[in-house]
C-alpha cells in the first residue's frame, strides 16, 4: 500500500506529444503493457541511463540511437526487461524499433526502445509487432494517464505529475510519468520515467538540466539498494511554446529548471512512497559534514541498513541501529562526541549523548508515524545531503519471492 500516494486524476497534455497503449499480453493479462509515444518533428531529447554494467538490450540500443539522431518516437513495454538476453535480445529490440519506424514512416534510429519486467526472457516478438500496429493508429495527446498505468510492474499505483507556469507571459507545461517500486537504488535514475515539456530548449542545454535535476531527485532515492539493469529517464522538449532558452545562465532557464526539479522530485519520491511493501516514507538528512561525499556516504549507510529499515517497519525506536549505521560508514574523522540526531524534530542524541528531553514513550509515538525524517548533524562542516527511502516489511519479501510466479 503506497504511503500517502494516490494515482493522478489528471495529467496535462503536451503539445507535440501523442501517446497510445494496448494490451499486447507480453506478460500481463487484462491490462495494457505496451506504450508508444510519438514526438513532433523538431523536438529535442535528453536522457540518462542505468550505470549497471549488465544493462539491458534496449538500453544499449537506445544509447546508440541517441548518438545518431534526435528521436521521433519511444516504445516502452512492461513485464519483460529484455535483459540478459544476448544477441537475440538486441536483435529483437532493433526489430521492435523497425516495426514502429514502418508504422510511423520514420527511420529505425529515430526510435528509442525501453523495457521493464523480468530479466532473462526473450521478448515475444509476434505480440510486440502486433501491438505496435494497434497503438500506431490510436495516438492522442490526451493519453498520459493511460500511459502512466501501462508502464507499471510491481507498482501499486500509477505515478505522474504536471506542472504549469509562466515565463515572460507565456504558459509552459511539464508533464511526467514514472514507474518504479522495487530494484530501486540511485546510480542514474533507477526506473523508467518520461517527462515532456512544450518549451523550446536546445538538446545540449536540455541534457545539462536533466542531469542536474536527476542528481537532486532520482539519484537520491533507494528502496532496496539494487540498481536495475533497465533504468532510463527521458526528457523531451517539443518546442511548441514561444519561449526560447538560449543559455544555461539565463533567467528563463533558471525558472524552467526550478519547475523541472520540482516535477522530478515529486516523481522520485512517489517511487519511494510506492516502494515494494513500504509502510513508511523516510527522509535521511545529513548536515554539518566536511564534504558532500561524506554526507552522502552516511545517508546511504542509514538508508540501506536492513536493521534500521526493519526497526522503522516495526515502529521500534531502536535508535542504536542508526548510530551503528553512521559508525560503519566509510568516512574519516567521525567524532561521536559532536553528533546530534533527531527524528521528526525530536532530539535523540545531543553531542553523542542521549538527549535529556527524549524517552521511550516519545520515541514510540514518533516511530509509529508513516512519514519520518531522520536528521543527523555531524557538526564538522557546512556540507549536507539528503536521501529518501522506505522501511523494509514482510510484504517486500513476499512480493519479490513471488515475482516470477
Amino acid at each position: 500500500m503506497a504511503v500517502k500516494l494516490n494515482s493522478p486524476t489528471e495529467l496535462l497534455p503536451i503539445k507535440g506529444i501523442r501517446l497510445a497503449s494496448t494490451a499486447a499480453q507480453i506478460r500481463y493479462r487484462n491490462r495494457n503493457d505496451l506504450l508508444l509515444m510519438s514526438l513532433v518533428e523538431g523536438s529535442t531529447t535528453a536522457a540518462v541511463f542505468t550505470q549497471n554494467k549488465y544493462c539491458a538490450a534496449p538500453v544499449i540500443i537506445a544509447r546508440e540511437h541517441l548518438q545518431k539522431t534526435q528521436p521521433r518516437a519511444l516504445l516502452i513495454n512492461a513485464g519483460n526487461a529484455n535483459a540478459g538476453t544476448g544477441k537475440e535480445g538486441r536483435d529483437n529490440v532493433v526489430s521492435s524499433c523497425q516495426a514502429v519506424a514502418t508504422s510511423l514512416g520514420l527511420d529505425v534510429e529515430q526510435i528509442l526502445p525501453f523495457s521493464t519486467g523480468v530479466i532473462g526472457e526473450q521478448l515475444p516478438m509476434d505480440k510486440v509487432v502486433n501491438g505496435v500496429s494497434e497503438v500506431a493508429d490510436k495516438l492522442s495527446e490526451d493519453n498520459w494517464l493511460e500511459a502512466a498505468a501501462t508502464i507499471m510492474t510491481t507498482d501499486t499505483v500509477a505515478k505522474g505529475v504536471s506542472e504549469q507556469f509562466e515565463i515572460d507571459g507565456e504558459k509552459i507545461t511539464i508533464t511526467g510519468i514514472v514507474k518504479g517500486s522495487g530494484m530501486i537504488c540511485p546510480n542514474m535514475a533507477t526506473l523508467l520515467s518520461y517527462v515532456a515539456t512544450d518549451a523550446n530548449i536546445p538538446s545540449d542545454i536540455l541534457q545539462v538540466l536533466l542531469e542536474r535535476a536527476t542528481e537532486a531527485s532520482f539519484n537520491r532515492i533507494t528502496v532496496d539498494s539494487d540498481t536495475s539493469t533497465n533504468d532510463a529517464l527521458v526528457l523531451i522538449a517539443t518546442g511548441q511554446s514561444n519561449v526560447d532558452f538560449e543559455s544555461l545562465e539565463s533567467e528563463t532557464t533558471a525558472q524552467f529548471y526550478s519547475s523541472l526539479k520540482k516535477v522530478l522530485v515529486e516523481l522520485a519520491t512517489a517511487v519511494v512512497r510506492d516502494g515494494e511493501g513500504a509502510t513508511k516514507f523516510v527522509e535521511v538528512e545529513i548536515i554539518g559534514g566536511k564534504t558532500k561525499k561524506d554526507c552522502a556516504t552516511i545517508a546511504y549507510s542509514i538508508a540501506h541498513s536492513p536493521l534500521v529499515k526493519t526497526a522503522l517497519f516495526a515502529s521500534d525506536p531502536n535508535w542504536g541501529r542508526i548510530l551503528a549505521a553512521i559508525g560503519k560508514a566509510d568516512v574519516n574523522d567521525l567524532n561521536i562526541e559532536t553528533i546530534d540526531i533527531s527524528i521528526n524534530g525530536q532530539p535523540l542524541i545531543k553531542a553523542g549523548e542521549p538527549a535529556p528531553s527524549y524517552n521511550e514513550e516519545i520515541g514510540q509515538q514518533i516511530f509509529q508515524q508513516d512519514e519520518i525524517t531522520i536528521n543527523v548533524n555531524l557538526n564538522l562542516g557546512k556540507e549536507s545531503y539528503n536521501v529518501w527511502t522506505s522501511d523494509l516489511s514482510h510484504e517486500y519479501v513476499s512480493i519479490n519471492a513471488d515475482y516470477r510466479s
